[in-house]
C-alpha cells in the first residue's frame, strides 16, 4: 500500500489474511512492514497470519503508514522458519529498505560483493540482496533519484526474471516499486471514496466516511482483494512505481524467458509460486 497521508491497512489486511489457509494456502508465515520516515515497524513470523498472534495485533491495531508491504508466505524454497519470512529489511543511502516477492527462481546464484548477504536460504532474500548489491555498485554512496533507481530496476529485474517468476514489492520508506512476470493487481482509491466489499470476508466499509479530500491509497496485491472495484493488472515484465498514492512511473521491460514461452507454451515451467 502507497498513500498520499498515513493510512492504516487494517481493511485490506483482514481480508488479505484470509489467504494463509482459509481461502487460500499461503500458510507458511507472515510479515509485514510500516515505514516511518526512513525507518519501519517490522513484524514478522513464520506461523500463518491466521494463526499468528502478531497477525491478530495488527488487525486490531490500526498502524498509520504512508508505505506498507505485508506478505504471507506459500514457501518454494528454504524452510519454513523465521529467517525466511518476507518481508526482509536491508540498509542502503541511510534508509531502511523493505523487499518481499512472490515467485519461485530456478538456479538462480548471483555473484555478491559480501555488502549485503542472506540470513535464511530463499532465492527471495538472494535476489533482494542481488538488487540492492547492484544499486550500490551503480550508484556508490549518493543517494540516486526515485527515476535513476525505477531506471536502473529495469535492466536488473529482467536478469532477475529470466530464471523464474519474479513479482515483487520494494520501498525505502518515498515510494513503492513494484514487478510482475505473472500476476499483480492494483487499484487507486481516491476522492469522491466509494464503498468496497471484500472477497475473502463478509465485510465491507463506506471510504467516504472515514476519508477526507487529501487522502489517496493505491493498493497492490497479487490478486484482487474486493469484488466491487475496478482492479488493473500487471502485464508481464511491467514495472510501476508508486508516490503519494499515484503512479509516478510505468515501464515494460523485456524478458527474454517469457518472450520463448510465448512462443512455445511447453517451456512454461510452473510452480506453487504459480498457483494462488
Amino acid at each position: 500500500m502507497n498513500c498520499a497521508t498515513p493510512t492504516d491497512i487494517d481493511f485490506s489486511f483482514r481480508g488479505f489474511s484470509q489467504r494463509a489457509g482459509a481461502t487460500s494456502d499461503h500458510s507458511d508465515g507472515f510479515g509485514i512492514a510500516f515505514f516511518e520516515e526512513k525507518a519501519c515497524r517490522l513484524f514478522v513470523d513464520n506461523h500463518s497470519a491466521l494463526e499468528s498472534p502478531i497477525a491478530n495485533l495488527i488487525r486490531n491495531y490500526p498502524i498509520k503508514s504512508r508505505n506498507v508491504i505485508a506478505h504471507i508466505r506459500k514457501a518454494t524454497q528454504g524452510k519454513t522458519n523465521l529467517e525466511n519470512s518476507h518481508p526482509f529489511a536491508r540498509e542502503l543511502w541511510g534508509r531502511q529498505w523493505i523487499f518481499a516477492h512472490n515467485g519461485d527462481l530456478l538456479n538462480f546464484n548471483p555473484e555478491l560483493t559480501g555488502r549485503f548477504q542472506s540470513v535464511g536460504d530463499t532465492d527471495s532474500e538472494l535476489a533482494f540482496c542481488y538488487v540492492l548489491d547492484q544499486l550500490a555498485l551503480r550508484f556508490g554512496n549518493e543517494h540516486p533519484s526515485l527515476e535513476d533507481i525505477f531506471n536502473y530496476l529495469q535492466q536488473i529485474c529482467p536478469k532477475v526474471a529470466e530464471h523464474g517468476t519474479f513479482n515483487f514489492f520494494l520501498s525505502n520508506g518515498q515510494a513503492l516499486f513494484s514487478y510482475a512476470t505473472t500476476k499483480l493487481h492494483w487499484l487507486i482509491r481516491e476522492y469522491p471514496f466509494q464503498h468496497a466489499k471484500l472477497i475473502d470476508l463478509d465485510v465491507d466499509i463506506d471510504f467516504s466516511t472515514v476519508t477526507t479530500p487529501e487522502d489517496r491509497v493505491a493498493v497492490i496485491t497479487t490478486e484482487p482483494l474486493t469484488d466491487n472495484e475496478l482492479w488493473q493488472a500487471y502485464q508481464p515484465g511491467e514495472m510501476i512505481l508508486f508516490k503519494d498514492g499515484k503512479i509516478e512511473l510505468q515501464a515494460m521491460t523485456k524478458v527474454e524467458r517469457l518472450e520463448r514461452e510465448k512462443h512455445d507454451p511447453s517451456l512454461v515451467r510452473k510452480t506453487r509460486a504459480d498457483v494462488y
